[in-house]
Parts: C-alpha cells; sequence; structure tokens
C-alpha cells in the first residue's frame, strides 16, 4: 500500500504548457505517474508530446474530470492564478490538490483551504515538492531516482531534507514520502501525515522532518505520545538558526524559546521520538530502528 496517491491515481497537471509544467510533467511521466491531462484555460482541445504520446489539454479542471475522470491534480500556476486554479480544482471534486507553487499569498492560501475542508478536498502544500510512493506515483518535483520502494514513510516540511533523508535511506526505501511545505498556511499536517502511516500496514518505521518556527513539531508530538504506536524518527531543521531572524521558509521564525529546535527537540523525545542533530544522524537512527524491528520480528 501507501498513501493518499497510488498506481492507480489519476493525475492532471494544472498549468502543464508552461515551463515548469512541461519539464515536471515529463518527469512524473517517466517515473510512473499515470497523467490524464493537463488544465490551461483558453487551450482546450490542444496536446502536448512527451515520450510520444499525446496528453491532451483541457480549458477547465471540471472539463478534465469530466473527460479522464482525475482524481488527483498537481498545481504548476503562477502565484498570482494560483488561488484560483486551487478552488477550481476543489469545485470539481478533485480529492487530492498537490500545490507546488511557491509565493502564494497567505491570504489567497487560507481562502482556498478554507474552501477544500468544506469540500473534502485534501491539500498538500503550498510551496511543497509533492508526494511520491516509489515505483507507483510520483506527484510533484521530488526526483524518483534516489530511492526505490520500501517500508519507510516519511514527512518533511522541507524540499531539500525530502531529498537528502530519500538519499540517505536508499538502501531500505519508502512506502511514501511526503513534502508538506513550510509556509504558515498549509493544507496537511505532520499529524495528518502521521495517522495515515499509523494506518498503513506497509510502513513500519516514520521519519519526520520539522524546522523551526511555530508550534507544529509539538502538536505532532503531542499527537504521537497519544496515537502512534510504530517508532517514529525525528529531526529538526535550524539547530543553529539565530533567534528573531527568517529563515528560508515563510513559517521559519523563531521567537525567544519559542519554536526553536532545541525546544522542538525536546517535545518530541518527551513523546518518546529519537531525535538526530543532523540529517545524516536521523539516517542513522532510522537504520538502527530497522534492524530492532527486524530482531523483534526474528
Amino acid at each position: 500500500m501507501s498513501i493518499y496517491i497510488n498506481a492507480s491515481s489519476r493525475v492532471l497537471v494544472q498549468g502543464m504548457t508552461g515551463r515548469e509544467g512541461r519539464k515536471h510533467t515529463q518527469r512524473m511521466i517517466m517515473s510512473g505517474t499515470r497523467i490524464v491531462g493537463g488544465v490551461t484555460p483558453g487551450k482546450s482541445g490542444e496536446s502536448v508530446l512527451f515520450e510520444e504520446d499525446p496528453v491532451p489539454v483541457f480549458g477547465s479542471v471540471t472539463e478534465a474530470v469530466d473527460a479522464t475522470h482525475a482524481d488527483v491534480s498537481v498545481v504548476f500556476v503562477p502565484p498570482k492564478f494560483a488561488k484560483a486554479a486551487v478552488l477550481e480544482a476543489v469545485e470539481a471534486g478533485i480529492g487530492l490538490c498537490v500545490v507546488i507553487t511557491e509565493g502564494i499569498p497567505v491570504r489567497d492560501a487560507v481562502e482556498f483551504h478554507a474552501a477544500a475542508r468544506d469540500s473534502g478536498t485534501r491539500i498538500i502544500g503550498p510551496n511543497c515538492p509533492g508526494l511520491i510512493s516509489p515505483g507507483k506515483s510520483n506527484v510533484g518535483i521530488i526526483p524518483a531516482h534516489i530511492s526505490g520502494p520500501g517500508r519507510i514513510g516519511l514527512v518533511s516540511k522541507s524540499g531539500t531534507l525530502t531529498y537528502q533523508m530519500m538519499y540517505e535511506l536508499r538502501d531500505h526505501g519508502f512506502s511514501t514520502a511526503v513534502g508538506i511545505g513550510g509556509d504558515p498556511v498549509i493544507g496537511t499536517r505532520h499529524i495528518d501525515v502521521l495517522q495515515a502511516f499509523e494506518e498503513d500496514p506497509d510502513t513500519d518505521l516514520i521519519v519526520m522532518i520539522g524546522e523551526i518556527g511555530g508550534d507544529a513539531e509539538e502538536r505532532a508530538a503531542a499527537y504521537i505520545a497519544d496515537h502512534i504506536t510504530k517508532p517514529v524518527i525525528g529531526y529538526v531543521a535550524g539547530f543553529t538558526a539565530p533567534a528573531g531572524k527568517t529563515m528560508g521558509h515563510a513559517g521559519a521564525i523563531i521567537t525567544g524559546s519559542a519554536g526553536t529546535a532545541q525546544a522542538k527537540k525536546k517535545a518530541l523525545e518527551a513523546a518518546g521520538v529519537m531525535v538526530g542533530e543532523t540529517p545524516s544522524l536521523t539516517a542513522a537512527l532510522a537504520r538502527e530502528a530497522i534492524a530492532e524491528l527486524r530482531h523483534a520480528r526474528a
């Protein structure tokens, strides 16, 4: 199994005819994703050739869903048009909308997240790398070649650290890796993904990557303590970040002792999570936990 996507997922690419949309559609197709169409207003009836196979372009998400029965969309649309694109996906009944776009105004994100909650559409992002179930489907910009299928579940705020952790643990592989994004307002939280991995019979171990700022990791720690029975390995980016300075993601700002990497590490460890202070040390902890699981089953 996998979470959120699988080999049967029918994926639309909103903004497929743009430069980034074309580039990443090609990558997704090459990694086995079932791309059933693209959406660009005003270009209904056109097609784009990928690996000698034409992918149809539709003028709206509703038109595309009616024609293809798509259940997933991925958004490669400039920030000023992103709200309309996501709302269109929500109104068309798309079950999962993965928003790659960076720089979406917070007010716009709040509006489309509210609409998604009311309709039942799950949003991942914005400002995220997407998600991948290696060998099954890859929706977003995560490189498919860095790791294969396995039994580790990964949830991460950081795109770059998603890639690094997948590469560090490539010898074990992943059931699904989900990059949730680091903006102040996101659709899918650590807690949502932790719950999904807990319920997934093909995920044995969870790796959770957070970063400074906010209290998402502290809330995840409380959830882990009460609801997660599988081993969780954690990493918090930003142990050397200066207080009061925004670092990278819009949500990565700390004030005093609130939101620091040390505070988050303390909360996670109190919930039974082993926390590494570098990505490589975190991967080593994951390998040790996997070995312990195997020994317990022997």
